[in-house]
């Protein structure tokens, strides 16, 4: 089921245009129009001084055309030296302190291409733009109506992922590779299996003390499946306990939006604290207690068990008796132990 229409976009559109940030707030699809006429303006107004210089500086025939060739051709440079600079210079250099300042998980750059061509196709929106606007000319007329029908598809794309990170309900923004918690290599590999191949009724498990970074792991991977388009939410345990009494088809925070149990990817934050707190403060005969209330239990349990899951827990060793251990909860809900994922950040400070 596609949540995000294109009656939603426009309704988003609609939001964002309308109104007055100061009094509503500012969503990522509105940060990111605002960015998109940043770039566009960063083409328009040096355009228009060189071209300005140009006409009444030099004997240079056709201004009108030399002037935005030349801004865009500079705004090219700088994104391929933005771009392949981390890739091509510094090599040796980068191999020495790969340890220390590598990337713990490598960047999307198919990703990042993406959004560069995107930046580079509103640059020279601006400049071609303001070169019709200076003097008329056909090849200018076509090379703009030709950038218009290449940014049609990317302003679509990003425009419609920016609303699948915003109705996520994420608390903060962060992608894998901007991670740089210690983690153990075997580890490593489960968290990149996750992202790459997901499937349906995995639950990984985050095991950590306060400061190992398991909320922000637990983020970061939701990223990069919310810019792959799939449906992820984030609560905290006790936000999700309340919404176990509740059967919402959809969430009224903004066009597009739904309810926990229609999550592709569930993040369950702030099970218990971990770390020198020892005991579970939500202990699992309690969170199935809820679970499985009379009214809701059998729903709830059936979506639970079908979708991802990102349990975001505390200290993997438990003093309690094994119908209070979470795998036993795992069991009841008729979790397959194969579909259940460990990943113990303290393991990988030791």
């Amino acid at each position: 089921m596609r949540f995000i229409t294109r009656k939603d976009i426009f309704q988003q559109l609609k939001n964002d245009l309308i109104g007055k940030d100061a009094y509503r707030g500012v969503t990522l699809t509105y940060s990111w129009m605002a960015n998109q006429f940043g770039h566009f303006s960063l083409g328009f107004i040096p355009t228009f001084i060189l071209y300005t210089f140009l006409s009444s500086r030099t004997e240079l025939s056709r201004p009108e055309i030399w002037a935005p060739v030349i801004i865009w051709g500079c705004w090219i440079l700088f994104e391929l030296y933005n771009f392949l600079g981390p890739l091509l210079f510094n090599v040796n250099a980068k191999k020495k302190n790969l340890q220390q300042q590598g990337y713990i998980f490598h960047p999307e750059w198919g990703n990042i291409t993406f959004d560069t061509l995107t930046d580079l196709c509103f640059f020279g929106l601006g400049a071609f733009a303001c070169s019709l606007l200076c003097a008329y000319s056909l090849p200018a007329m076509v090379t703009f109506l030709m950038l218009c029908v290449m940014a049609i598809y990317p302003s679509y794309y990003w425009y419609s992922t920016k609303m699948h990170l915003q109705n996520a309900g994420y608390p903060f923004q962060l992608r894998l590779s901007q991670w740089k918690f210690k983690i153990g290599e075997d580890h490593k590999a489960v968290i990149t299996d996750f992202v790459k191949t997901p499937q349906s009724g995995k639950h990984l498990l985050l095991f950590g003390s306060k400061g190992s970074g398991k909320t922000s792991l637990s983020v970061a991977i939701a990223t990069e499946l919310s810019i792959k388009n799939n449906r992820c939410s984030y609560v905290t345990a006790t936000k999700l306990l309340s919404m176990f009494f509740e059967r919402a088809e959809r969430v009224a925070i903004s066009p597009g939006s739904w309810a926990w149990h229609d999550s592709s990817l569930l993040i369950i934050d702030d099970i218990n604290p971990g770390g020198l707190i020892k005991k579970d403060i939500l202990r699992a005969p309690l969170f199935y207690e809820l679970l499985d209330n009379p009214e809701y239990g059998p729903f709830n349990k059936e979506y639970l068990k079908k979708m991802n899951t990102i349990w975001v827990m505390g200290n993997e060793e438990s003093t309690g008796q094994q119908e209070e251990r979470w795998e036993h909860l795992f069991k009841q809900i008729g979790i397959a132990d194969s579909n259940v994922l460990r990943v113990n950040l303290d393991h990988s400070l030791r």
